[in-house]
């Protein structure tokens, strides 16, 4: 690549079926509600060219296409440097108008893939599915189960007992048990 011209040229070798990859960020939703993402995917390589033009790195000249300058690692670099950064960059643009206590995630991971997609059209990759994850913070979860429990509550006509069960279990201790199982002794063997 280019066609070789004597010397001149290297030959760079790319996987013609799908690969896996991950992303993991922090991102805002509407109102500056801050949760930690959690994106995997499934993508491949459509145009090879357009890819190798936009991850320059993952051919080194004189190795062979079985050498360890042409791992894995090499694609995790590319996935990274092409992949993962449009996915933030959407995502981000996107996040910013959804309430994350109406969060629909099947619909949010349409618009995200079919929006990626469209950004990765010109470098010669395609995102086949994706799975995005948000994962707020403690309180952020338990305010966002009083609003779904309150709306079951109000449906149910039980306005006054949800806030009064929202109030005592905002008041309520959180314990955590962790029971440690001692290795088993000579006694205990016989």
């Amino acid at each position: 690549m280019p066609k070789g011209i004597g010397m001149c040229s290297y030959k760079i070798t790319v996987p013609d079926y799908p690969m896996q990859g991950e992303s993991i960020f922090k991102s805002a939703f509407k109102n500056r509600v801050m949760a930690k993402i959690e994106v995997t995917y499934d993508y491949s390589i459509t145009d090879a060219k357009l890819y190798v033009g936009e991850a320059k790195y993952l051919g080194k000249m004189n190795s062979d296409s079985d050498d360890e300058v042409n791992s894995s690692k090499a694609y995790e670099t590319a996935e990274n440097s092409v992949i993962d950064k449009r996915i933030k960059e959407v995502a981000r643009d996107l996040l910013i108008d959804e309430d994350i206590v109406e969060f629909s995630q099947a619909e949010f991971e349409s618009k995200l893939l079919k929006e990626v997609n469209d950004l990765l059209k010109n470098k010669g990759v395609n995102i086949n599915f994706l799975s995005f994850v948000p994962i707020p913070e403690e309180q952020t979860r338990q305010a966002i189960d009083v609003v779904t429990a309150m709306k079951i509550y109000e449906s149910k006509g039980l306005t006054d007992i949800g806030k009064a069960v929202s109030s005592a279990r905002a008041g309520a201790t959180k314990m955590e048990v962790v029971v440690q199982k001692d290795a088993p002794t000579d006694k205990d063997d016989k």
